[in-house]
């Protein structure tokens, strides 16, 4: 298999098992649980958005972007799973905006945690520790780390 099909496959995956804890987690958010297909044409969907119309809209929001510390991208991403429920429905929804935006950040931190764990993605979660500095050693770059 090429690597970017492996690539696309591993992160429909995980796109899908982090839309399927949303469905547990966030109430109006469901499926057809007779129709597993309605889940993966879903997600599927929401990836070709966030691929395509994601970074078109971050442009265009980039003021608010800025002004709420990125805080905005949460909105962004719940406007994206409110679509995708629209154009789903009625095999897939999405209910309302509220929980849009909790399915939305829901979705977003299980991925953030399987990208990490599979190594999939630009996620990367990485924790150091190191002795503690003294004043001398502030130079030398040694404490503490998180990266993210």
């Amino acid at each position: 298999m090429p690597p970017k099909l492996k690539e696309f496959f591993q992160r429909w995956v995980i796109t899908t098992v982090a839309v399927l804890v949303a469905t547990f987690v966030v109430p109006g958010i469901g499926y057809d649980k007779n129709n597993w297909l309605a889940l993966m044409v879903a997600t599927l969907l929401l990836g070709l958005l966030n691929a395509f119309l994601r970074p078109i809209l971050l442009l265009l929001s980039l003021p608010f972007l800025i002004v709420t510390l990125g805080l905005f991208t949460l909105v962004i991403n719940a406007v994206l799973l409110y679509f995708v429920g629209w154009l789903m429905a009625p095999s897939f929804r999405v209910e309302s905006f509220k929980a849009a935006f909790w399915g939305g950040l829901v979705i977003s931190v299980v991925a953030l945690l399987l990208n990490s764990l599979t190594g999939t993605g630009n996620a990367r979660l990485t924790i150091r520790r190191g002795r503690v500095r003294r004043s001398s050693d502030r130079d030398k770059g040694d404490g503490p780390v998180i990266d993210v």
